[in-house]
């Protein structure tokens, strides 16, 4: 039975679908018709990455990250995760902007994922790897 975890929402892409939309009025507001078509289609792919972002463990042992219907699926076999770090970004004293999963697999690849159940991510993901991960 194939697990499906949902990504988290940072911050910033509220920040971005806010301003992203802001200007889309604008431009339309001021009859700038080609600029708003423009940024209305920058905001459609945006939303589109947003909300259907989406990390699939299969019953097959593959890791399926999905970002959307605009961009290819990534399928890694759990067999080739070598190693799950914690990351955060840009930190001021304590309080750090983003909190990440940073998954390196089949050499020197990796791929960043921010599930909203962290934990019950990298549970499901050491249930299905046959090798210890993390």
């Amino acid at each position: 039975m194939n697990r499906i975890f949902h990504a988290r929402i940072a911050w910033y892409q509220y920040f971005l679908l806010a301003i992203l939309t802001a200007n889309v009025v604008v431009a339309f507001w001021v009859k700038a018709a080609l600029v708003g078509l423009l940024l209305a289609l920058l905001l459609l792919v945006v939303i589109e990455r947003v909300v259907h972002t989406v990390y699939t463990i299969t019953s097959e042992g593959t890791l399926v990250v999905d970002v959307g219907r605009f961009a290819r699926k990534r399928v890694i076999p759990i067999a080739d995760i070598t190693a799950i770090e914690r990351y955060r970004s840009m930190k001021f004293g304590s309080f750090s902007v983003t909190n990440y999963l940073l998954i390196h697999y089949a050499g020197n690849k990796f791929v960043s994922v921010m599930p909203v159940k962290e934990e019950e991510f990298l549970e499901a993901l050491r249930k299905k790897g046959e090798r210890g991960v993390v």
